[in-house]
């Protein structure tokens, strides 16, 4: 496609914000609105219940999962291109970060379709008895939520080099980078907290100030790419 032929023109940059917004909307449906409808909290078995009952909004969910990392796939591959030329290093090990991800993404998958088979298929462990179906489906949804933990330190990670690359570049507003930046730190928080010290509210209320602030300035990225793009050097107008 000759949009991805330069990775300096906004005809790129447009791709990568749409690849972005698409993750966001995919990735909110299949991360907090389908658990939110169908998990509930300290009964597992009723979870069962409620994913025998709603399997299209399950599997839909699982859909979005999909949608979401094959885009992440791209969108790491262009984010590389874009800052490449403001440092490869610290944009090879971005891409590296991102992609760990969803390598971790992909992973958690596996304890999605054991739990959907376990509330579909009363053939799929018969030899177990029902409170112990339901005790396995807590198991796979624990860790689940493990494999989430795992992998916001990676995007953290991710998301502190490309707060740097973006303020090293000059071509968009400092202030995401910034954000990114510092913000990222929450996602490193939120897994502390949910994995070690749940008891620690000041620690909580951290993780959500700035996981406001990281979000955001994603978003914002997101539209600038789509909206703006870069800003334009001398030598890419010439070009």
């Amino acid at each position: 496609m000759q949009a991805l032929s330069n990775p300096e023109s906004r005809n790129y940059a447009r791709i990568a914000g749409a690849l972005y917004l698409t993750i966001a909307v995919s990735g909110g449906f299949a991360i907090a609105y389908v658990p939110e409808a169908i998990n509930v909290a300290d009964d597992p078995a009723a979870t069962l219940a409620n994913i025998s009952a709603m399997r299209g909004l399950f599997l839909a969910g699982i859909g979005g999962d999909v949608v979401m990392m094959l885009s992440e796939v791209l969108i790491t591959v262009m984010l590389f291109f874009m800052f490449r030329g403001v440092s490869p290093t610290l944009s090879g090990m971005a891409a590296l970060a991102r992609l760990s991800m969803v390598a971790v993404m992909s992973a958690m998958l596996f304890f999605s379709a054991a739990v959907f088979t376990l509330a579909t298929d009363a053939s799929f462990l018969s030899g177990f008895t029902a409170p112990e179906r339901a005790s396995l489906a807590e198991l796979f949804t624990y860790l689940d939520a493990v494999g989430v933990w795992i992998w916001q330190l990676f995007f953290a990670l991710h998301l502190v080099l490309l707060g740097i690359l973006i303020l090293k570049s000059g071509a968009y507003p400092r202030l995401f980078g910034y954000g990114m930046t510092i913000g990222a730190i929450g996602y490193a928080l939120d897994s502390l907290y949910a994995f070690a010290l749940p008891e620690v509210t000041l620690l909580g209320l951290a993780r959500i100030g700035l996981l406001a602030i990281v979000t955001l300035s994603e978003v914002g990225f997101a539209l600038w790419l789509l909206l703006r793009g870069p800003r334009v050097s001398d030598k890419t107008a010439a070009a």
